[in-house]
């Protein structure tokens, strides 16, 4: 499948099969979460994997009683190691290049998980707080997404895009 394809057609999937997503697959997506780039190669990121349905009610509760972290086969929880960004680069290592190097992971994590035939959606709408208590996470563990995968019971249509030339800017503003 085309990159450009995949990113094209890729979705965020809300409601899920009950399908058991194996091993092998959420190393796969690990995997590609590990590649994503990152700034000066610091790689501050850390990822839960919440697999019991205990954990998953738990996240789901913490994310405002979203169901579809409750019924995901798996979540990810994509998390920024923000002593280890500030470490490298100061105060915007910690502000700044620590999120967008977990930003870079959970896309990769998402366009992964769509060519492997999976479902997936970036859930940002979470008690920050909360999510830190149940993954039982340190102080310098900031949790940035939740990531529920697994296999889609929907097919959403595509939503509209700007047009190229409403977001391209020559040179100047």
């Amino acid at each position: 499948m085309d990159l450009l394809e995949i990113i094209k057609n890729r979705r965020s999937i809300r409601k899920f099969k009950k399908q058991d997503v194996t091993q092998d697959i959420t190393e796969k997506l690990l995997e590609a979460a590990r590649w994503a780039p990152s700034a000066g190669n610091v790689q501050p990121w850390a990822f839960v994997v919440a697999s019991t349905q205990k954990m998953k009610q738990s996240l789901s509760t913490a994310a405002f009683g979203q169901k579809d972290v409750e019924e995901a086969s798996i979540v990810f929880v994509v998390c920024a190691d923000e002593k280890l960004a500030e470490q490298s680069y100061g105060a915007r290592g910690k502000s700044l290049f620590c999120l967008q190097d977990t930003a870079a992971a959970v896309q990769n994590i998402l366009l992964t998980a769509y060519s492997l035939g999976l479902g997936s959606c970036w859930v940002g709408a979470f008690k920050e707080d909360e999510v830190r208590q149940v993954i039982k996470a340190p102080k310098e563990m900031r949790p940035i997404a939740l990531i529920p995968v697994g296999y889609p019971n929907e097919a959403p249509a595509a939503r509209s895009r700007r047009p190229i030339s409403e977001i391209m800017h020559k040179e100047t503003f």
